[in-house]
């Protein structure tokens, strides 16, 4: 019962601190939109803030060293020195000072550069580079961050750009112990309730293949890759993807190479066949992808797999990368979109100063 209590207690607290900022359309302050931004690369490094722990990068030991000082773990941030999502995250939502002052009593933070040759050793033992690391953990976008805490457990993984409401929740999901007892979709839907289900709420697009949705690519291989945007009713992040990204002419361009699909995440009604074969709605397809940010993309090759997914902020320069990542299958090639888009920029330099020369 005095654990029942204890949570109801933070769930509480957790309800009032989002309460606050789930009607997040933009900064009030004159500060940059954690939403609408120019996502190109930065023409000069950002560097993490310097209260990030300085590390000998071996992961036992600063977990240890967290959990003795009465923390709930280690948050292991991956970043690059470009990456315009990284300097948001460290001016939008590690800047602020409740955020700030959270993290620093809750977590030890240290920080990565995903394609470093540094040494690292994990939580279980291995000992591998962080490029390596990155790797394994499937580091899609900039930044990324995991979440370490008792007996080395990854109590949540976070790819790409948070914003600020959204990291709060992780905080507090991890650091309350939640993570034990629930997903973070489910701890989610507590605290900020599904919307009720509405016909036509969702914005319109010729892009979008009108049902009825048979995605079967199992039984069925189709000619292009499928991309299936899960959104929401009064979602200010899908008002930004379709007014900006989505309104871009060479975003436009290659989803026009792609079978596009709308779904309403929360929908408990409209039937559709998954890519795999399966019968469900959008809600239960949801539901078993793990989905928790609307707007989610998740892009299926030709015969129904799985190729990746964004489900964090995404503008125009990061949305076309993706789109061609996918179409050209750099996957068979480079498993990793952030490695495959690394060649990708030495090639187009490479290619630029031969045609100088």
């Amino acid at each position: 019962m005095r654990r029942y209590k204890r949570n109801l207690l933070a769930l509480v607290t957790a309800l009032w601190t989002w309460s606050s900022c789930l009607a997040e359309a933009g900064p009030a302050d004159g500060s940059v939109d954690p939403y609408s931004f120019d996502d190109t690369p930065l023409a000069e490094g950002v560097q993490h803030p310097d209260w990030f722990k300085s590390s000998f990068l071996d992961l036992r030991e600063d977990l240890d060293q967290a959990l003795a000082d009465g923390k709930a773990g280690v948050m292991l941030y991956f970043g690059q020195a470009r990456c315009p999502y990284c300097r948001l995250f460290f001016e939008a939502n590690l800047a602020k000072p409740d955020i700030k002052h959270y993290v620093q009593s809750r977590f030890d933070v240290i920080g990565l550069q995903i394609f470093s040759d540094e040494e690292i050793t994990d939580p279980a033992g291995n000992t591998l580079s962080v490029r390596e690391f990155s790797i394994r953990e499937r580091t899609h976008f900039t930044p990324s961050v995991l979440f370490y805490t008792e007996h080395g457990r990854n109590a949540l993984t976070l790819r790409g750009y948070p914003p600020p409401y959204k990291f709060r929740a992780a905080l507090e999901y991890v650091a309350d112990g939640h993570y034990l007892t629930s997903t973070f979709r489910e701890y989610l839907a507590l605290a900020d309730p599904p919307p009720v289900f509405e016909e036509d709420a969702l914005a319109e697009d010729e892009l979008f293949s009108a049902p009825p949705y048979m995605l079967d690519r199992r039984r069925f291989p189709a000619d292009q890759p499928l991309l299936v945007v899960f959104e929401q009713g009064k979602c200010h992040a899908c008002d930004v993807l379709h007014t900006e990204p989505l309104g871009d002419a060479g975003v436009r361009d290659w989803l026009s190479r792609f079978d596009v699909v709308q779904l309403d995440m929360w929908d408990d009604r409209t039937p559709l066949v998954t890519p795999a074969g399966a019968r469900l709605t959008p809600r239960a397809w949801a539901a078993r992808l793990g989905l928790f940010y609307a707007p989610t993309l998740v892009f299926f090759d030709e015969r129904g797999r799985e190729v990746m997914r964004i489900d964090s902020v995404v503008q125009f320069y990061r949305l076309r990368g993706v789109l061609q990542y996918v179409h050209e299958k750099g996957y068979v090639e480079e498993p990793i979109f952030q490695r495959w888009r690394r060649q990708e920029n030495l090639d187009d330099a490479a290619r630029s100063a031969s045609r100088k020369d």
